[in-house]
């Protein structure tokens, strides 16, 4: 929790339906959807610039997949199939059925089941509300506690662990609201991330989050795979959902349910006493670690990636030299900056560092701080800041990075109990800056020039050090980024609010080196005001249209 997993939105400014129990059913049978033409081999393989297929080894352990918490090391568990889904609601736990004699359940079906759920009035049994929080304890302790709760709620337990996926049906609502739209994004991703520490399975390879009000999101187990794995999912589960699948005219599932279904099971656990106590200090734990991440999420609506196209350069590039600068305001130096990049260019590739804060990154930042450099200098160093990056970038994806192998020797000289001071050194850095873009790989799912609203709002992750910050982004269309922003509250040195704003006007100083961008900057002085083409400075109003918006009538 926090540490390691990560979270992913919604749409952002609408809400297909409020009907919660609806929105479950959509969006369970979408996933399933997509499990079931990935079990067909249907899903082609991603292609690097349109001709080179990437790896698409971690795509298996998508579904029936389960951490399994060990003293010396945890493993993944991954089921070839599973027809049911695991549900926490209020303190209790229940198994719902996917799949009837003649196949999938329907959304309506899978609705119906959700909402008996919901109706259920039985309590939670002592500590099983709490239960889950074991998952975000200590891997060893979790680990131990697993023996005892094997031998007692095995069926139980084994209906968790077995699952397609854990859902998590929140008696709370989510999203961006009218009334107070920073606050409320902030505390969206905190619910994502966080939740209250007991009411996702982290351990699950991910949880579906469905909100009071309809709203969804993800919560993802990293070990198995990374974010554009779990993106690419997401991606086709909210344009199924919301385009193909659809909801009535009252906001219900099509069709009609078959009232003769099993209703859902509810799970007991038999749970020994000797573990209540572990229950209770997982528990604690974890409200700790949750009350401490501090979340802002905020759309930047001035320019997007159509303008820095129109600069000819890498539209990743440039937001990492911004966010350079960005971090330099908030803090007064520089520090070891991580951005993760894929390595499937290889079998079973997964992730190497590009180091974003180089000497050309700061030789720029010193430029822009620097009030005798001129507009022409600071563009010339933005240049090569720019193109110094895109060299790191290419290297670490062809398998020309450092710290990849660095990790490799590390290992290796424990297993060989060697001394390394130099390995040593390496270990011990901070990365007080850990980016991330999120990629949105399915553009063809959705009509963002018509329905700008349907796109997701990308998704976040922790702080990778207590006095650092965790900062993911997604362009949103051609015309806005999000921007989501994770650092500890209890650090002095960190403010994700204040990295926000720090972020804001280095975009918008980094824009006004170029002759469109100057014009962008003296339409938009500070927070609230309209921009040259509209666009309100700081995050956007909740959209006119409300929950409830019209569907789409083009057929995706």
């Amino acid at each position: 929790m926090v540490n390691s997993n990560y979270y992913m939105m919604d749409f952002l400014y609408v809400t297909p339906t409020p009907v919660q129990a609806a929105r479950a059913g959509n969006a369970v049978h979408a996933l399933l959807l997509y499990r079931h033409h990935l079990n067909r081999q249907e899903i082609l393989p991603t292609l690097l610039m349109g001709v080179r297929p990437l790896c698409s080894a971690q795509y298996e352990k998508i579904f029936n997949t389960t951490r399994i918490p060990g003293v010396q090391k945890d493993h993944i568990r991954h089921l070839r199939d599973s027809r049911h889904v695991a549900v926490f609601h209020r303190g209790r736990f229940f198994r719902v059925g996917t799949h009837s004699q003649s196949g999938l359940l329907s959304p309506r079906d899978l609705e119906q089941q959700f909402q008996r759920i919901l109706d259920d009035p039985s309590p939670a049994c002592p500590h099983e509300e709490h239960l889950a929080a074991l998952t975000a304890a200590p891997r060893d302790t979790w680990a131990q506690v697993r023996r005892s709760l094997k031998s007692q709620a095995e069926d139980a337990l084994e209906a968790v662990e077995g699952a397609a996926f854990f859902v998590s049906l929140d008696s709370e609502p989510a999203g961006l609201a009218r009334e107070d739209p920073a606050a409320s994004l902030d505390a969206y991703a905190h619910a994502l991330l966080a939740g209250r520490g007991h009411d996702r399975w982290y351990d699950k390879s991910f949880t579906l989050i469905v909100f009071s009000n309809g709203k969804l999101g993800l919560s993802v187990e990293h070990s198995w795979a990374d974010c554009p794995i779990s993106g690419h999912m997401w991606e086709f589960t909210l344009a199924t959902e919301c385009f193909q699948l659809g909801y009535s005219v009252d906001g219900h599932c099509k069709g009609h349910p078959d009232p003769s279904l099993p209703r859902p099971q509810r799970l007991h656990w038999d749970l020994p006493e000797k573990i209540h106590l572990s229950i209770s200090l997982a528990l604690r734990g974890a409200k700790t670690l949750s009350g401490d991440v501090d979340c802002h999420v905020f759309p930047f609506s001035h320019f997007g990636k159509s303008f820095i196209k129109r600069c000819h350069l890498s539209s990743d590039s440039f937001i990492q030299m911004a966010l350079q600068l960005a971090h330099f305001r908030d803090r007064g130096q520089f520090c070891l900056t991580y951005e993760s990049t894929m390595t499937r260019l290889f079998l079973e590739g997964r992730t190497e560092t590009v180091r974003s804060c180089t000497r050309e990154a700061c030789s720029f930042v010193r430029a822009m701080e620097d009030k005798e450099k001129t507009d022409s200098q600071c563009l010339a160093l933005f240049r090569l800041a720019v193109d110094k990056h895109q060299a790191l970038l290419k290297a670490a994806m062809s398998g020309q990075g450092a710290d990849r192998h660095l990790f490799a020797l590390c290992i290796v000289a424990q297993f060989l109990h060697l001394q390394s001071p130099f390995l040593d050194q390496v270990h011990s850095e901070q990365w007080q800056l850990a980016t991330s873009q999120i990629p949105v790989q399915q553009t063809h799912l959705f009509d963002v020039h018509n329905y700008p609203d349907y796109v997701s709002s990308g998704g976040g992750f922790g702080p990778i050090d207590d006095h650092g910050y965790g900062v993911s982004y997604i362009f949103m269309g051609d015309e806005m980024i999000t921007f989501h922003i994770s650092s500890k509250k209890s650090s002095t040195k960190t403010d994700s609010h204040r990295l926000g704003q720090h972020i804001e006007d280095a975009l918008l100083d980094v824009a006004s080196l170029f002759q469109e961008g100057k014009r962008l900057k003296r339409g938009c002085r500070g927070r609230g005001e309209e921009g040259p083409r509209g666009y309100r400075c700081g995050p956007l109003p909740c959209h006119p249209r409300g929950s409830m918006a019209p569907m789409p009538s083009t057929n995706f």
